[in-house]
């Protein structure tokens, strides 16, 4: 028989910011199980179900039974079960015994090569499996590996789940499907929302799960389904508000406020005008992060002292639901301007030597030498940019001050947002402000840069003194494991020197952060010559940076063979590459370099310089020549960043290339003209390589 299956799982309110992840887990578990044991095709219709209080799906042409299948039983080599007689030997008898196979059967048994010897097989029928008999394993399973980070126990139960659990439904068309779990017996018995709707909802068929949970019990229970309900009822609410009124777009937050809802309603609450002398950030974050309001924006982005609340109630007249919502967040915003007023008392620049007392790492010391650190790097890296050192050197010493403020410490997502505003209100430079507020950047992958050198300077010096740091005591990135983020850290260095862009040698800014530390401080034990692998660190990172820009893997190769430390000059060296791949000389001038490249791996003795008076043959001197000819335009190129061209001259080389390789032995009996003839490929290959290694352009067979 085939039907709809129903499985739920009832429990008290789901951890909200898992709940989404933990439906699809969930579902996906179960519907796996049903298509391994032939339950339902693997095609079948699933709908995923996930409210605060359940977990449940629905899957259609679900049969009470698999099919029988077939199946060959290996049994033994034939040598090893049989004897000269062709007579079952003790040891099959005691193996089909074992198996239950009679020895009746003998005559159906089928020989085949199994490896080097002959085996014998029986056929044997395998009977399909019950959906009764299966189902209950199937759920305890499923819920088994829900990303669960911490279990806990109910009552007097030895069961762990993330939630108590209230009941299980197990339904195949309109019959209950046996079994158990956690204690609870399947049935066809649900529940309604808390308040709207019927108490105990009856389930006459899984087919009509969806409707009659709404219908009589009030409960939206697909998630997508709520979660679209939200998003179009908070942007009605902001059409009727005004043109350009829109909501704070937080995709984290409306998944999280719709595992908190059962059947979405929004309402419009507002607060006094007053409030909006607190920088908006620490009001739309004290809505959002402690009430999972929606802050309204006007439309050039000011806060407006009004709000969105999502409730889980549907009522005619919300004047209570409004009122109680707004004396909630009229606290939390009282709070939020007191730290503000408070914070403003003390200045940024009297809060530094309160970070004496703040452990930054025990190998590192306290964010205080921390800062130092990044003031004296700061002021180095603007001075190669040309940038304001004295800036720089105010926003490296103040860039952690905000750590020590009281809106920092409750939300330390405003870290740097804060800082910039005490310092405008301490009287700061705007470059210093602004280089307070922007050396986290970039927080993440896509976001901002910096803008202006003072601002880069902090940046950098923040990042790369990380870096130098945690290398040098040997707490490098391993797997997954990234405690530090010292990889975000590469990532925002090598965004910053590329994007921007800045002429900064990366090397250089490592070796500079080294100098910040004091004598032993790093780079000791098995961290010693931990500035290498750093920069191995830091090419990977802009290897992956690359490939996922989307640039051609052959080119990224090339460029980076050279370990190229000036990352700003990576995409225009990209950029040549890719075009010289398109010559039709490419491929005869990889291969050639390549076999220079070997040749001279190999050789013993290399001239210092090309002597044209050992030339014995007339290849070697056309290639010389054509070699002195592009040399000039080459240069230029090069000095010029001009790589396309550059590597365009060399187009030039390919018919001398080809007649040298094939009219020359390099190897000579003489010494002196062998030495010659490798000097000539040295300043052959330095030419070919000066962009790229143009070898990795080959194109393998």
């Amino acid at each position: 028989m085939q039907a709809t299956l129903l499985v739920e799982l009832l429990t008290e309110e789901l951890p909200p910011k898992a709940l989404s992840r933990l439906g699809e887990v969930f579902a996906d578990a179960v519907f796996k199980s049903l298509v391994e044991r032939k339950l339902v095709a693997a095609d079948a219709r699933t709908d995923r179900y996930a409210s605060p209080r359940r977990l449940a799906l629905t899957v259609q042409d679900v049969v009470d039974r698999a099919p029988d299948a077939m199946a060959d039983e290996k049994l033994m080599p034939v040598a090893v079960a049989l004897d000269a007689e062709g007579r079952p030997t003790p040891a099959l008898l005691k193996k089909l015994q074992a198996k239950g196979i009679p020895v009746e059967a003998l005559p159906q048994f089928t020989r085949r090569m199994d490896g080097k010897s002959e085996t014998l097989f029986y056929a044997m029928t395998v009977p399909g499996a019950a959906l009764d008999d299966v189902l209950a394993g199937i759920v305890l399973d499923a819920l088994k590996k829900l990303p669960i980070p911490k279990l806990m126990r109910w009552a007097d139960c030895d069961f762990q789940f993330v939630r108590p659990v209230h009941g299980l439904v197990m339904l195949h068309g309109e019959r209950i499907v046996p079994g158990q779990a956690f204690g609870h017996a399947s049935g066809r018995s649900t529940r309604g929302h808390r308040f709207m709707g019927e108490g105990d909802v009856t389930l006459a068929s899984a087919d009509d799960y969806a409707r009659v949970l709404y219908e009589r019990g009030a409960v939206m229970a697909s998630f997508d389904a709520r979660r679209a309900l939200i998003v179009q009822r908070l942007d009605q609410a902001c059409r009727a508000l005004g043109e350009g009124v829109r909501h704070v777009d937080d995709a984290a937050l409306i998944d999280e406020v719709t595992a908190l809802v059962e059947n979405p309603n929004v309402y419009v609450a507002q607060f006094e005008p007053e409030f909006l002398a607190v920088p908006q950030e620490c009001l739309i974050l004290t809505m959002k992060a402690n009430q999972k309001y929606f802050p309204l924006l006007d439309a050039d982005g000011r806060l407006l002292n009004r709000f969105l609340v999502v409730s889980n109630m549907q009522v005619e007249d919300p004047h209570n639901i409004v009122a109680g919502n707004e004396r909630v967040v009229r606290a939390r915003l009282s709070d939020a301007r007191f730290f503000f007023e408070q914070d403003k008392k003390t200045p940024l620049a009297a809060r530094v030597p309160k970070m004496e007392s703040v452990v930054y790492h025990n190998r590192l010391g306290s964010q205080f030498d921390r800062v130092m650190r990044i003031q004296r790097l700061a002021t180095d890296i603007a001075a190669r940019l040309d940038a304001d050192v004295m800036q720089a050197a105010r926003a490296g010493m103040l860039a952690k001050a905000d750590l020590m403020t009281d809106m920092v410490g409750e939300f330390p997502e405003l870290q740097g947002q804060m800082g910039r505003y005490y310092a405008m209100h301490d009287g700061e430079a705007e470059g210093v402000a602004q280089a307070i507020d922007q050396h986290y950047r970039p927080r993440f992958a896509g976001d901002a840069l910096p803008q202006g050198p003072v601002a880069c300077a902090v940046s950098l010096a923040d990042k790369i003194d990380a870096l130098a740091g945690f290398f040098g005591i040997g707490q490098i990135p391993t797997g997954d494991k990234d405690p530090f983020a010292l990889r975000r850290a590469a990532l925002g260095v090598l965004r910053i020197l590329m994007e921007t862009p800045l002429p900064l040698d990366v090397a250089e800014l490592i070796a500079a952060a080294r100098g910040g530390f004091r004598a032993g401080q790093v780079g000791e034990g098995d961290a010693a010559g931990f500035e290498m692998q750093l920069l191995d660190f830091m090419f990977e990172r802009l290897r992956n940076l690359l490939r996922d820009a989307q640039h051609d893997a052959r080119a990224i190769d090339a460029v980076l063979a050279h370990r190229p430390t000036r990352v700003d000059l990576v995409p225009a060296k990209l950029a040549a590459v890719v075009a010289f791949s398109s010559l039709p000389e490419a491929q005869s001038l990889a291969a050639a370099n390549k076999r220079i490249v070997n040749i001279l791996k190999k050789a013993d003795a290399v001239g210092s310089q090309v002597e044209a008076a050992l030339f014995a043959e007339a290849a070697e001197r056309e290639l010389h020549a054509a070699l002195l000819a592009i040399r000039p335009a080459l240069d230029a190129d090069l000095a010029a960043g001009r790589y396309a061209g550059a590597l365009s001259a060399l187009a030039g080389l390919r018919a001398p290339v080809d007649h040298f390789f094939d009219k020359v032995m390099v190897n000579a009996d003489d010494a002196a003209v062998r030495a010659n003839r490798l000097a000539l490929l040295a300043s052959l290959a330095a030419a070919m390589n000066a962009v790229a290694d143009i070898s990795r352009l080959e194109l393998k067979d």
